[in-house]
């Protein structure tokens, strides 16, 4: 009997183990009765300020028991002779301009290839530091675009339209001859509003790369995003989370457009992807 209760009790101590997780790997924390921030952090072996700031922790930093917290593991990344800050913010689903502090940089300043960055992790609903009002231009060489098994691509989300219109161009892969186009350009007249192909957290807001104009970028998860330019307006912030079909801005013939009209891209782990593959046929 007594062998029987200790294989008990030592089944029971392993199952509190194994639904208690390690707290040096863990990416997010429920905090318990008694509790402390810097014991926290002891514990997760992550400092204790990246915690504060990746929850938006206000002074005099008091947690409490029930509260879930984002534990920031370090995720870094060395800047490729191809990329900018733009490139590498659709990249990882990050704003720039919190990279950028991350890492103590100008968000103005052009990326170097050979770069260490660290990426930073931000907890849903804590606002991104404000964004740079010009990011780097593309680089004048295309790059190309990384390998991707197009059995599993399919965004988490269903998308639609963002806008009613003629396609004036269509998507071109890189390395496709008359030349690449990473997105696809939609016919519409000036002010009509551009809205949200799927719901998602606004990681850009503002004037992209001069080829680009004003432009919005939104993350749905799994590192999909989609890219509204050419705007006359951005009617979104950075950080905002939106819903399917909500405006986010205003058509526009901003950046290398020509005539009014909207350049939207699909991309998944920064690869640019054909966009009418993923949304709906229109209607006739």
């Amino acid at each position: 009997m007594r062998r029987a209760a200790a294989l008990l009790a030592a089944g029971a101590l392993l199952l509190i183990a194994a639904a208690d997780p390690d707290p040096r790997t863990e990416t997010s924390h429920l905090v318990k009765p008694g509790e402390t921030l810097g014991g926290i952090a002891a514990r997760a072996e992550v400092p204790r300020v990246l915690i504060i700031e990746a929850n938006g922790l206000q002074p005099p930093y008091v947690v409490k028991a029930g509260q879930k917290l984002v534990i920031p593991r370090r995720r870094s990344h060395t800047v490729k002779d191809d990329e900018t800050g733009f490139s590498i913010a659709m990249n990882y689903g990050v704003p720039w301009s919190a990279i950028a502090a991350a890492n103590a940089l100008d968000p103005k300043a052009a990326v170097k290839p050979g770069q260490k960055l660290a990426i930073p992790t931000l907890a849903k609903g804590v606002p991104a530091p404000a964004p740079s009002p010009a990011l780097a231009p593309l680089p004048a060489k295309p790059a190309a675009a990384p390998k991707l098994d197009l059995d599993d691509a399919d965004p988490p989300v269903s998308l639609a339209w963002p806008l009613s219109g003629q396609v004036r161009r269509g998507f071109a892969a890189r390395g496709a001859k008359g030349g690449y186009h990473d997105g696809i350009d939609v016919l519409a007249a000036r002010g009509l509003a551009v809205r949200a192909s799927a719901a998602g957290t606004v990681i850009f807001a503002g004037e992209g790369p001069r080829e680009y104009g004003k432009t919005v970028i939104l993350h749905h998860g799994q590192r999909w995003t989609t890219v509204y330019s050419y705007l006359d307006k951005i009617t979104v912030k950075l950080g905002d989370k939106v819903k399917a079909g909500e405006r986010i801005g205003l058509n526009g013939q901003d950046g290398l457009a020509t005539e009014p009209q909207l350049h939207f891209e699909v991309r998944h782990n920064r690869a640019a992807l054909n966009p009418q593959r993923y949304l709906p046929k229109p209607k006739p």
